[in-house]
C-alpha cells in the first residue's frame, strides 16, 4: 500500500501534462475524460489507501530532492489522519468539481487549457497536505498560489479578471514572504524541516512561550492568513471570483483557503509553544468571520455573497485552532467543503441558466423551475447556517462550545462566534429567498444537465448527513480538556441561527418587517456603504500602498540618472547625424576634402619637423 501512494499526486500531474502538450489535439471529449479521470483515479487511491490503513502514520520516501550542507530534504511523503482527511476532501470533491466543470465549460475555446490548469492545481494542493518536512509542503504552497493565479484569470482577455489575478498572486505573497522567513528560523533553530521532528525538537528545547518559538509560529500564522484570506490579507478572495465558477469551488470553497488551516493543524506542537500566537489566531478569526458576514449581509452579487462566507467560515476554522478545539476545525474544514461547493456549484447552475446573471435582485422565482438548484441551495444554505441535524451544525457548534470555555478572552470570543452565527443565517437566507422566491426577474433557458445535477445531488447527501462521519484525528492531536458549557450556552448556540431564519423570512419573504427606512436614512446608507465595501479595507490599502507605490514608480520613470543616460543617447544620435551628411556621394566633394586633409596632414608635419 505504502509503495503505491505516489501514484495520488502522479495521475492528475501526468494528466495535466498531457493536456498541456497535447490538448489541442485531443478534443473536448478526450480532455474532459483524461481531466476527470485522473482526479477520480486518484480519489480511488485515496479510498483504497483509507480502507487498508491501520492507524499508524505511513511514510513513502522516494527521492532526496536538495541536499545544501545540513539541509537534506527529500521527496516523501507522510500519511495520517489528518492527511487522509484532506486528501478525502481534495480528491473527493475536486472529482465532482472536475465533472461539473466538463458541462460548465463546454464549448469553451480553451476547454483543454481549463483542465490542464485545474490538474495542476490539484496536483499541488495533493503534494501540500501529504509532505513530510515543510519544503516539499511549501513548494506545494507556491504551486497552488501559480494555478490560483492562472485559473482566476483564466479568461484573460477581460482586463478585469487579469487583475483579480495579479491581486490575489501579490496579496497572498506577502504571507508566503513571512512564512518562508519562519521556516529559515526554524532551520536555523533546528538543523532540520522535517515535520515530526520539528515538532519533537521544539518540545525539547524550548519552554512554552519562548520568544523564539512566538516569532516562529507568527511567521507561520502570516503565511496562513494570506492563503486562507484571513485579517488583514483577507482581500483578494472576493476579486477572485472573477475565474469560472467551478474554479471557485474548488479553490475558494474546498481546498486552496483551507491550506492555512491545515498548515496550523499539522504544526500545532509548534503552536501549543507559543500562547500568544495561538491567542491572535483566534482573535483573527473572531475579527474575521463577523467583518465578512456583515459584509456578505449587503451583497449582491451571488459570487461575492458566498465569497464573503468562505472567509467568515475559514475564520471560525481559526477560531478552532486558536482556542485548541483542534479536531473541530478540521471537521469544520471538512463539513464546509461538503456545503460550499454545493453552493458554489448551485450557483454556477444559476448563472449558466440565467444567461450568466449574477445580481439576486434580478432573478426571483426560480423554486420551481430550477428545482434540483432549488434542494441543492436550501440544503446548502441550511448547512451552512449550522440548522440543526445539517452537516454544518455538527461542526461549528463544537467550534462555538470550545470558544465559550476559552481561557484569557471572558465570553468575549462566544459572543462573536454566536453573533457571527446568526448573521450567518440571515445573510444564507436572504440568498434563498430573493434567488428562489417572489417574482421572477429572469427566466432560465436551459436546464443542467447529468454532469451538472450529479455532483449537485452527491454533494446535498454529504451537506446534509456530513455531521455523522467520524474523522480519523483522536492520534493527531492531544486531547481536549473541559467540561461540557451550561445549556443555556448550548441553547443558544442552537437559537441564534433559527432567529436568524426567522428574521430573513419576515425581512425577504413574508415582509412581516420593513427595513427599508432604516437603510434609506443617512446612518443606515453610511452602514451599508462601509459593509458593502468591506469595511473600506481595500481603500485603506489603496491609500496606504497602492497609489503611494504609483507615484513612486511615476517620479522614478524620470529619474535624473535616467536624464544622464538619455543625454548621451542624443548626442550619439546627433554625432552620428552629423557624420552622416558628410556621405553625399560625390566623388568629386570626396577627393576635395582628402585633398584638404593632406594639406593639412603635410603642414602639422612640416611644423613638427621645424
Amino acid at each position: 500500500m505504502t509503495e503505491l501512494l505516489w501514484l495520488i499526486p502522479a495521475l492528475p500531474l501526468a494528466s495535466a501534462t498531457l493536456l498541456i502538450f497535447c490538448g489541442r489535439m485531443l478534443g473536448q471529449r478526450w480532455a474532459a475524460l483524461l481531466g476527470v479521470g485522473s482526479v477520480a483515479a486518484s480519489a480511488l487511491c485515496v479510498l483504497f489507501t483509507a480502507m487498508q490503513w491501520q492507524g499508524a502514520p505511513l511514510q513513502l520516501d522516494l527521492w532526496t530532492w536538495m541536499q545544501v550542507g545540513e539541509l537534506a530534504a527529500g521527496v516523501s511523503f507522510y500519511i495520517d489522519g489528518l492527511t487522509l482527511v484532506m486528501l478525502s476532501v481534495i480528491t473527493g470533491v475536486g472529482f465532482l468539481i472536475h465533472l461539473y466543470s466538463a458541462e460548465f465549460m463546454a464549448g469553451d475555446d480553451s476547454y483543454a487549457r481549463y483542465f490542464a490548469y485545474l490538474n495542476l492545481f490539484v496536483t499541488a494542493m495533493l503534494t501540500l497536505v501529504m509532505a513530510d518536512n515543510l519544503l516539499l509542503l511549501y513548494f506545494g504552497w507556491e504551486g497552488v498560489g501559480a494555478c490560483s493565479y492562472l485559473l482566476i484569470g483564466f479568461w484573460h482577455f477581460d482586463a478585469a479578471n487579469g487583475a483579480a489575478a495579479r491581486k490575489a498572486f501579490i496579496v497572498t505573497r506577502v504571507g508566503d514572504a513571512a512564512m518562508a522567513l519562519g521556516l529559515f528560523l526554524l532551520f536555523a533553530e533546528f538543523g532540520t524541516l522535517d515535520i515530526q521532528a520539528l515538532g519533537t525538537a521544539a518540545g525539547e528545547r524550548w519552554e512554552v512561550g519562548h520568544p523564539t518559538a512566538v516569532l516562529a509560529t507568527a511567521l507561520l500564522l502570516g503565511g496562513a492568513v494570506g492563503k486562507s484570506a484571513q485579517l488583514p490579507l483577507h482581500t483578494w478572495l472576493p476579486d477572485a471570483m472573477a475565474g469560472p465558477t467551478p474554479v471557485s469551488a474548488l479553490i475558494h470553497a474546498a481546498t486552496m483557503v483551507t491550506a492555512g488551516v491545515y498548515l496550523i493543524a499539522r504544526t500545532h506542537e509548534l503552536f501549543l509553544l507559543a500562547p500568544p500566537t495561538l491567542a491572535a489566531v483566534a482573535v483573527i478569526g473572531v475579527l474575521t468571520l463577523l467583518l465578512a458576514a456583515f459584509t456578505a449581509l449587503c451583497q449582491n452579487d451571488i459570487k461575492r455573497i458566498l465569497a464573503w462566507s468562505t472567509i467568515s467560515q475559514i475564520g471560525y476554522m481559526f477560531l478552532g485552532l486558536g482556542v485548541g478545539a483542534w479536531a473541530a476545525s478540521v471537521f469544520h474544514l471538512m463539513t464546509h467543503a461538503f456545503f460550499k461547493a454545493l453552493l458554489f456549484l448551485a450557483a454556477g447552475a444559476i448563472i449558466h441558466c440565467l444567461h450568466h446573471e449574477h445580481d439576486i435582485r434580478n432573478m426571483g422565482g426560480l423554486r420551481s423551475r430550477l428545482p434540483i438548484v432549488f434542494l441543492s441551495f436550501l440544503i446548502g444554505s441550511a448547512a451552512l447556517a449550522a440548522l440543526p441535524l445539517t452537516s454544518g451544525f455538527f461542526s461549528k457548534d463544537l467550534i462555538v462550545l470550545a470558544a465559550f470555555d476559552a481561557p484569557g478572552f471572558g465570553n468575549w470570543l462566544w459572543l462573536g462566534a454566536v453573533l457571527g452565527a446568526f448573521l450567518t443565517a440571515l445573510y444564507s437566507f436572504r440568498l434563498v429567498f430573493v434567488v428562489f422566491f417572489g417574482r421572477a426577474n429572469t427566466l432560465p433557458d436551459r436546464q443542467p444537465g447529468s454532469a451538472m445535477a450529479t455532483p449537485l445531488a452527491v454533494l446535498c447527501v454529504f451537506a446534509f448527513a456530513g455531521g455523522w462521519i467520524g474523522i480519523p484525528v483522536q492520534a493527531v492531536f492531544p486531547v481536549a480538556d473541559g467540561g461540557h458549557p451550561p445549556l443555556w450556552v448550548e441553547a443558544v448556540s442552537i437559537g441564534l441561527p433559527l432567529l436568524g431564519v426567522a428574521l430573513a423570512y419576515a425581512l425577504f419573504l413574508g415582509r412581516q418587517l420593513k427595513a427599508d427606512g432604516l437603510v434609506s436614512s443617512a446612518p443606515g446608507q453610511a452602514a451599508y456603504g462601509f459593509w458593502h465595501h468591506g469595511w473600506r479595507v481595500d481603500t485603506l490599502y489603496e491609500w496606504l500602498w497602492v497609489k503611494p507605490f504609483l507615484g513612486l514608480a511615476t517620479l522614478l520613470r524620470n529619474e535624473p540618472v535616467d536624464r544622464l543616460y538619455a543625454a548621451i543617447v542624443s548626442l550619439c544620435q546627433a554625432l552620428n547625424a552629423a557624420f552622416s551628411a558628410t556621405q553625399t556621394g560625390r566623388l568629386r566633394q570626396y577627393a576635395t576634402v582628402m585633398a584638404a586633409g593632406a594639406a593639412v596632414l603635410l603642414g602639422i608635419v612640416w611644423s613638427t619637423a621645424g
